[in-house]
């Protein structure tokens, strides 16, 4: 039997998916009407670190998708994605 060794969480790196999956939990976990308001607010302030976590992932990937796409004098090329 083999033995997987996990890196502790501190160490993994966010992914835009994982983030995304906690918004959309904390959200529906604050759809509770029984929820207490101090639980609320700590997992709306959670909610945000996720959410601007989300936001600076996609400004990379930007970034990134904008580095292939440039030219080689500098230009940048916008292709149509849907195409």
């Amino acid at each position: 039997m083999r033995c997987l060794k996990l890196r502790p969480m501190a160490d993994q790196q966010p992914n835009l998916q994982s983030e995304l999956d906690k918004l959309e939990t904390i959200v529906r976990d604050l759809e509770d009407e029984n929820l207490d308001l101090d639980r609320a607010i700590a997992m709306f302030e959670e909610g945000v670190r996720h959410l601007r976590t989300a936001r600076d992932l996609l400004s990379k990937s930007e970034l990134t998708v904008r580095k292939v796409l440039e030219e080689s004098d500098g230009s940048v090329r916008f292709d149509d994605l849907d195409d």
